[in-house]
């Protein structure tokens, strides 16, 4: 099998700012021309594996980052802002995209960012009672997916935030409880903690220093939100910092992103990276189990799996979702090539949406993607009851997945006829953006191809891609 060359000009010129060398003496270390390093990272050329192994030993750099999905996560945003029906005459060829995505990210994120408003402006004209409501008139940006954009580019991995949480989790007596070292720190800062039956899952009383956590809720959720709490008590500057650096552009954006760094750091506490990247190994990626150990929920697990992208020490390159009954999609991330809509739902013919059928079972399947990618998927569903009789209960489903080339590292791959290419279902990303002709769950016509309508004949849909 060839090599997939790869093309990463901007993390080489980025690379070289870090390091504070001239494109002369870089080259010098890097062991080739000076012309050929410009090529390099202008990609007119791949990187030689001789580039690869410099980078390794002169800089110590993780050569796996090369590749990762940030270029791919961009064109396929663009692409799906490109299916924008104001954009239906505009088709650049998708070689024009990789090449803005790898060249140009500033200007591709910027692109997305006009996308973004425009979308915005049009939903808010069409909600006439919202747009005469505002006192203001300034279009002002989702906080929502501002902040979903941050945790998304960031690869879902917070170092910092990580390293702290791990800290908390495996320093001081080993046979300490997660429970027990937090009330421990709870205790450090006059806080008093207790349980009751009351409707909210979390409440803290900044006056009267207590933290109440609702005795409903299940156990693994009440740690979650003990850790939560830890996060925004004892790791307060850590957090401002962080939110700091990623300049957000509304206060409600940096409010929202400061619940999602805490919601971070609860994970990584209540399941430590080494520790829990060591189990992962061991149990090859067996939720239940990893479920067990570290007395989190299967949803807590899964999400933590996509997290493990720390640098010298990654995990499996997964990616994790969660939608809701509707099909919308209301987490994701992705660590594989595989990206997800921004907007809008996931494909229909994916397991996800099978989960629902099939509550309490981990629903498996073999999958893949108009680009050729071949994928092991898991889904199953989430139930988070209300704690009462009549109580709303909320559903999703999930779904966590790797690139099947890491198929031997999961135990649900077992029994799976991998190397038959008949097993695999086509699945898509978004339907403007897929390029199947011949999906019979296709919602609308894709982007840049033509319709063939005839009125004397009709298939599964009422035109044929052509």
């Amino acid at each position: 099998m060839a090599l997939q060359k790869i093309y990463a000009g901007s993390k080489l010129r980025e690379l070289r700012g870090q390091v504070a060398l001239t494109q002369k003496d870089f080259s010098a270390k890097l062991g080739v021309s000076l012309p050929y390093l410009n090529q390099m990272e202008n990609n007119k050329r791949p990187l030689s594996t001789t580039v690869v192994l410099a980078l390794a030993q002169e800089f110590g750099f993780d050569v796996t980052e090369l590749s990762s999905g940030d270029a791919e996560r961009l064109v396929t945003d663009m692409r799906e802002a490109l299916a924008d029906p104001v954009l239906d005459a505009v088709e650049p060829p998708l070689a024009d995209l990789r090449l803005t995505a790898s060249n140009a990210p500033a200007l591709a994120r910027a692109f997305l960012e006009l996308h973004r408003a425009y979308r915005q402006t049009h939903e808010r004209l069409a909600s006439l009672d919202e747009a005469l409501g505002r006192e203001d008139g300034q279009l002002q940006p989702s906080p929502w997916e501002d902040v979903r954009d941050f945790f998304h580019y960031c690869d879902n991995y917070i170092d910092a935030v990580d390293r702290a949480a791990e800290h908390f989790a495996t320093s001081g007596p080993s046979e300490a409880t997660i429970r027990e070292r937090a009330v421990a720190a709870f205790r450090q800062h006059g806080i008093e903690l207790r349980f009751q039956a009351v409707e909210a899952l979390r409440h803290f009383d900044p006056e009267t220093r207590k933290l109440t956590i609702s005795s409903n809720a299940a156990p693994a959720t009440q740690s979650f939100q003990i850790l939560m709490q830890i996060a925004l008590i004892t790791q307060e500057k850590l957090l401002e910092a962080t939110l700091d650096l990623a300049r957000f552009q509304t206060v409600e954006a940096r409010a929202i992103a400061k619940i999602g760094l805490a919601n971070y750091y609860a994970g990584a506490a209540l399941m430590p990276y080494g520790p829990f990247l060591a189990a992962a190994r061991e149990t090859r990626h067996d939720l239940e189990r990893l479920s067990i150990l570290f007395r989190a929920s299967i949803e807590q697990v899964a999400h933590r799996l996509s997290t493990l992208q720390r640098s010298g020490a990654k995990g499996v390159p997964f990616f994790f979702v969660r939608v809701d009954q509707a099909g919308s999609i209301t987490k994701r991330h992705s660590a594989t090539r595989l990206q997800f809509a921004r907007f809008g739902g996931a494909c229909p013919l994916w397991n996800v949406h099978r989960a629902f059928e099939t509550p309490g079972r981990f629903v498996r399947q073999l999958a893949e993607t108009p680009d050729g990618v071949r994928y092991i998927s898991l889904a199953r569903d989430v139930l988070k009851p209300g704690g009462s009789f009549g109580a709303p209960v909320r559903r999703f489903a999930i779904a966590l997945g790797c690139e099947v080339t890491h198929a031997s590292q999961l135990v649900y791959a077992d029994s799976l006829d991998i190397s038959n290419a008949s097993a695999y279902e086509p699945i898509g990303i978004s339907c403007r953006i897929c390029e199947r002709t011949n999906c019979h769950q296709r919602s609308v016509p894709p982007l840049e191809r033509r319709l063939r309508v005839d009125s004397n004949r009709r298939g599964v849909l009422p035109y044929e891609v052509g």
